[in-house]
């Protein structure tokens, strides 16, 4: 039985291609990558799907794996360069491919599947794109694109007769009404609806995740994970203050920040979460307690108690609500953007 390893998001097009290999024979196990810019389980960005869903239902292995520094350097560095904002589509496909060969290899398995469509995504979907992604990868002709493959090359596992060129399909464009017609068609009633793209696609996620390159080109995955929450304010180059928009952020905040961050709250009132990251100078804690305040139910009172903590330590301060000219100076959002967190 040929066997094959496949890049797998839990998406409608990666499930249908391991359907598609699985109805003609091909013991498929699924290969979920996961990083710290969304398209995965372990977070809710526009993208993250369950992998498993379909796995129990459907009988194939899920394995999970974290591309971690290797991708945090690919978004730094693309050698393929970035999208419309921070994404590095092109750079993000030759890694996985690359890191899929290693399990390939581990597996015993006999080449790869993708659930990708010729002329889906403007970037790394292209019929011209898919040869120079491969080569790049070091698996030129082991990728087999189910969905797609009677438009493209004859791969190696065709011509070693491991597979069929009739398995294949020819769907093309953005269209998504032949994928539904084989999902109906293969029993998957089941399915995510389409998203928008990884956060890196985002024009203000993208924004804040460039500007913190920008004062620190090394940042820690803490202060990545934080892009994701709350309204960002820029106090130095060394500080940020992140403030909670709804209890949801608060809890992110609380559950993002460490014991010794410091973090504020107004104590009968309803009230954003407020953290400080970097260096926490007495400027900086009265910014973010004013800041707070002005987020609170209290903001439209004269003076505000805003309790600080840090640590087991605690204390309160009274500040006058920050003004809309303090937030604007400080705010880090992309200009023009409607809805970026006032």
């Amino acid at each position: 039985m040929p066997k094959a390893v496949a890049l797998y998001s839990g998406g409608l097009d990666s499930t249908l291609a391991v359907l598609v290999m699985q109805r003609h024979g091909v013991d498929v196990t699924a290969v979920t990558f996961m990083n710290h810019f969304g398209c995965d389980i372990s977070d809710k960005s526009s993208c993250s799907k369950d992998p498993f869903a379909a796995s129990l239902k459907f009988g194939f292995q899920v394995k999970l794996a974290h591309l971690s520094d290797k991708f945090l350097e690919i978004v730094k560095n693309p050698r393929y360069g970035h999208g419309k904002n921070m994404n590095p589509c092109v750079d993000c496909r030759i890694l996985m491919l690359k890191e899929a060969k290693e399990f390939m290899k581990i597996t015993g398995a006999d080449f790869l599947i993708t659930g990708e469509v010729v002329g889906q995504r403007p970037m790394s979907q292209r019929k011209n794109c898919f040869p120079m992604i491969d080569k790049a990868a070091d698996v030129k002709g082991l990728v087999v694109r189910p969905l797609c493959g009677k438009l493209l090359p004859v791969t190696i596992p065709e011509e070693k007769g491991l597979i069929s060129r009739d398995m294949l399909l020819d769907f093309n464009g953005r269209s998504r009404k032949p994928q539904m017609a084989l999902a109906a068609e293969l029993g998957l009633t089941e399915y995510p609806a389409p998203a928008g793209g990884c956060l890196l696609t985002e024009p203000n996620y993208s924004y804040k995740l460039k500007e913190l390159l920008d004062h620190n080109n090394d940042p820690e995955y803490k202060e990545i994970n934080f892009l994701r929450v709350g309204r960002h304010f820029r106090f130095s180059p060394e500080c940020k203050i992140i403030v909670g928009r709804n209890n949801e952020e608060n809890e992110a905040i609380k559950s993002l920040s460490d014991p010794g961050d410091y973090k504020f709250r107004v104590p009968g009132h309803g009230s954003p979460l407020t953290v400080i990251l970097g260096k926490a100078t007495d400027m900086a804690i009265l910014l973010a307690a004013s800041m707070c305040a002005r987020y609170s139910d209290a903001g439209r009172l004269p003076e505000v108690s805003v309790l600080v903590t840090k640590g087991d330590a605690s204390y309160h301060l009274t500040v006058q609500p920050a003004g809309k000219e303090i937030l604007d100076q400080y705010r880090i959002e992309k200009k023009g953007t409607v809805g970026a967190g006032k």
